[in-house]
């Protein structure tokens, strides 16, 4: 089945359409959603504490509140500018993919609104890491590079199934911040818009994901799952900068030790995608390549 043609499946149009009219029902705008011009109150986290790549380490145990919630609150914003930098490439995927398509055709219409979502949580995330007293967090030089090919040349599956990663792993752990009143409120707002808005692109990317298998062979499977392995590698391995911890005050290179050994952070990664891999799996994309990519990964 060509790629037209899967467009213009009833069922797909019928999905986007949905989708459109459910972003007419509840879309945010984060300018005037989000508490902006409150001070930051220091006495919140920035995260929910056991989201904290240092919780339960003998580090942790030793930190006092004032240092815990400044390393959360590094964390958090470090996992916001990684969520700005993908979204960008998910901007360009989605660009590339709709180009010179059918306006008509619903898809090509959520299309835009999803990339127009996606514009507004970037700028979003880029003033709340600011409130939060953070720095510019950026991926290692090699990640920014394979993102680089990634967004230049994923297409079907290899980019609809590594879109879904990235935005399935956030949307577990905003669920807990936005809940948590220990996190900032104006943190918890942003949250809570990302995860309403998301949860529609992630239905959008499922059925890609799908749709773009219909057909596919043994061959191209092992490919794509691995190139989806690999990017899910990067940005999860990228979410939280080692540069968090000299920010926060602490001991860079025992945080970094004790970071990579904590078994409670693993954890959390491997519930968080549980359901993210029940799917690959269900859809032919886990493969024992793509497994063992996963597994490094903390993320099976």
């Amino acid at each position: 089945m060509t790629s037209a043609e899967t467009r213009h499946e009833p069922g797909r149009q019928s999905v986007a359409r949905r989708l459109l009219d459910s972003s007419e029902t509840l879309s945010y705008d984060p300018v005037r959603e989000v508490d902006w011009q409150t001070p930051l109150d220091e006495t919140h986290h920035g995260a929910s504490p056991e989201w904290s790549t240092l919780y339960g380490t003998p580090y942790w145990a030793e930190l006092t509140p004032a240092q815990r919630r400044e390393l959360t609150r590094q964390e958090a914003a470090s996992v916001a500018s990684t969520g700005i930098w993908f979204e960008m490439i998910l901007q360009q995927l989605m660009l590339r993919d709709f180009y010179a398509k059918d306006p008509t055709d619903p898809a090509f219409q959520w299309a835009l609104t999803e990339i127009a979502d996606e514009c507004r949580h970037s700028i979003m995330f880029a003033r709340g890491a600011a409130k939060l007293g953070a720095p510019a967090y950026r991926p290692r030089r090699l990640v920014v590079e394979l993102g680089r090919a990634h967004k230049s040349f994923a297409s079907g599956e290899a980019a609809y199934a590594a879109i879904l990663v990235a935005e399935e792993v956030l949307d577990v752990m905003q669920r807990d911040w936005m809940r948590d009143e220990r996190v900032a409120p104006f943190v918890r707002t942003i949250n809570n818009i990302h995860v309403v808005e998301e949860s529609r692109h992630m239905k959008f990317a499922r059925e890609e994901t799908r749709a773009r298998l219909r057909g596919a062979g043994w061959l191209r499977r092992q490919i794509n799952s691995l190139v989806v392995a690999i990017a899910s590698y990067c940005i999860v391995t990228s979410m939280v900068s080692e540069k968090v911890y000299a920010n926060a005050g602490l001991d860079p290179r025992r945080a970094v030790r004790e970071a990579r050994a904590n078994e409670h952070h693993k954890s959390m990664l491997r519930s968080s995608c549980a359901g993210l891999m029940e799917f690959l799996g269900s859809a032919g994309l886990l493969t024992k390549a793509s497994a063992w990519v996963y597994q490094r990964a903390n993320l099976l």
